[in-house]
């Protein structure tokens, strides 16, 4: 018998939405809203992305928080790529000129957002 179950349907949107830097989920199907991903050794970066992921939940988000402390952001950056959520958002460096990097996984289009305004843009790309 040949049928069409979850794991098949799963693999072929994997196939179909995969691109050299790994999958590309489509939000409708998507583990999560959102991967966050924190980069650099400053605690500041770390305790501002924790609070924007609790934000995000309590909005009703799916939220991947990568806050491992001792992984090098190039390595965050390509576990994010390779698990494919499809909104990326980078807390480092921008974090002490007021900004974090909001990043579209299938365009690959990034946006600076203020910091102030960061809850309110994710929210807006994710349900947008």
């Amino acid at each position: 018998s040949y049928g069409i179950g979850v794991s098949r349907a799963v693999a072929a949107i994997a196939e179909s939405t995969h691109d050299e830097l790994g999958l590309a989920w489509p939000r409708e199907i998507a583990p999560a809203d959102v991967h966050l991903v924190a980069t650099g050794k400053d605690a500041a970066v770390f305790e501002y992305a924790a609070g924007l992921a609790d934000e995000l939940v309590s909005a009703g988000l799916t939220v991947l928080y990568d806050d491992r402390p001792k992984v090098s952001p190039g390595v965050k950056f390509k576990d994010a790529e390779l698990l494919g959520m499809p909104t990326i958002v980078t807390v480092g460096r921008g974090l002490a000129d007021g900004t974090v990097e909001l990043r579209d996984r299938a365009s690959g289009e990034r946006t600076e957002v203020p910091v102030a305004e960061a809850a309110a843009r994710v929210l807006a790309a994710v349900r947008g």
